[in-house]
């Protein structure tokens, strides 16, 4: 990708997985790139492995990124950080956990790329990404108020499109399947996940994801890759649930 008009990228959930696989490719492809997470000991590993610029921050309060927004041109601003707290029935979970992944997952996407596009729309270029998820497109188990977050960023990406025709400014989202990441761990623990999603299992690597960022990034700036859901060849969406009755 030897795109002159991107230089700056923004990548938020660096610290691991998906996020830290994106920003060690798109400082591999040249652009200069702004690492956030909360994990500040693995930002800067990060750092000194690749040259990224680690940023240590709370996305639950986005209000210190403003200070970034102003000084620097961001050109890229890929929405990674999610968060599941853990899996159960809706009506099992916590107050907290819904407020959470709300911030984190939803709320926090939303400020940024407004953050974004006070930047991005004088200078009538720039790429937002969003991570996804398929448990925003299809129903999953235990994982209700994750999915709306998830839902709700695809529908945000659509009404974005429209609201930026004509402004030389893509959108795109990636709604992957299952990616060998540590988001199930927080929720399951370490063995947990393993037993339960990855053993036995050929999953999506997190490079996969950074290498389908770095394809919609190197497309001519006309060209806007709207949306792309991925899943290992062993994965299927769908399917239906029937209990008997009482």
């Amino acid at each position: 990708m030897n795109d002159p008009l991107y230089k700056t990228a923004l990548v938020t959930g660096a610290s691991s997985g998906i996020g830290r696989a994106i920003a060690r490719r798109l400082v591999k492809e040249g652009l200069q790139v702004y690492a956030l997470g909360r994990d500040a000991a693995a930002l800067d590993a990060l750092a000194t492995e690749c040259g990224a610029t680690p940023i240590a921050a709370d996305l639950k309060d986005t209000s210190a990124l403003a200070d970034l927004f102003s000084r620097i041109e961001i050109d890229v601003v890929v929405n990674n950080a999610g968060l599941l707290p853990a899996l159960a029935k809706f009506h099992d979970g916590s107050t907290a956990d819904i407020d959470s992944m709300i911030d984190v997952n939803l709320r926090a996407p939303l400020r940024l790329s407004h953050m974004a596009l006070a930047g991005m729309m004088p200078r009538r270029r720039g790429h937002l990404f969003f991570v996804g998820s398929s448990a925003g497109r299809f129903p999953h188990p235990n994982t209700a108020v994750y999915g709306a977050t998830k839902a709700a960023i695809s529908l945000f990406c659509d009404s974005l499109r429209c609201d930026l025709l004509g402004s030389g400014i893509r959108v795109t989202e990636i709604a992957p399947g299952r990616v060998q990441t540590s988001l199930y761990r927080t929720a399951l623990g370490e063995q947990g996940a393993n037993e339960k999603l990855y053993d036995g299992y050929r999953s999506i690597q997190p490079e996969h994801v950074a290498e389908l960022i770095t394809t919609a990034l190197s497309l001519p700036d006309y060209v806007d890759v709207s949306r792309m859901e991925v899943f290992p060849t062993d994965q299927a969406p769908g399917g239906s649930q029937i209990v008997a009755a009482r």
